[in-house]
């Protein structure tokens, strides 16, 4: 996931080393810092160990004290939204259920809500990129995990749960079961969950 803090961190490498005239391979050199990691850090894609920290400091010539940050310029203004309207969205594969997912349209969310539909069945087992959340809308759900007995929740119910526990979802009746599905990040694992 990317955070505002990595971003900024990113934009902050990017102008120091740039001041310098420096490329991003010579900054790796003098640094010791892999080329990769540093321009997936200039593109707010990861974050850094403190030992890497401190190497990309010394090479800048920069106190690692005085925060990488004072060289960022401040966070753009953020007022983004996305309406999602009744019934709107793709039905896209999930597993072996259907989900809507929301805001699609946004960049580097913070999280990634999902309206998604159980189908039958015994549920494919899976795990999701960081922490989720689950609000039974409709129906009733079965959640089967290798670390705790199975849940039944209703609808109203709610469960959080860390998504890297393998785990599998599935209708505990045969009314139609819809949860609010949110997962931290926007990794677009959705994306993937269909195949």
């Amino acid at each position: 996931m990317k955070s505002r803090l990595t971003q900024q961190a990113g934009v902050a490498v990017r102008k120091l080393r740039l001041s310098k005239g420096w490329t991003l391979q010579e900054l790796s050199e003098k640094s010791g810092v892999p080329l990769s990691t540093l321009s997936k850090l200039e593109l707010g894609q990861s974050s850094l160990t403190y030992d890497k920290i401190l190497r990309i400091c010394s090479a800048l010539e920069i106190d690692p004290g005085l925060s990488l940050l004072q060289n960022a310029p401040p966070p753009p203004p953020s007022a983004r939204r996305a309406v999602i309207r009744k019934d709107e969205g793709d039905h896209l594969p999930f597993g072996d259920h259907v989900a809507r997912v929301a805001a699609q349209d946004l960049l580097s969310k913070s999280f990634t809500p999902m309206l998604l539909i159980l189908q039958q069945g015994e549920g494919k087992r899976q795990t999701l990129p960081g922490e989720v959340y689950l609000h039974v809308m409709t129906g009733c759900a079965l959640l089967h995990t290798d670390v705790y007995a199975p849940l039944k929740l209703n609808a109203g119910d709610a469960i959080y749960f860390d998504g890297a526990t393998e785990h599998r979802l599935h209708p505990a009746s045969t009314e139609t079961c819809t949860l609010l599905m949110i997962v931290s990040g926007d990794e677009g694992f959705w994306r993937t969950q269909g195949s």
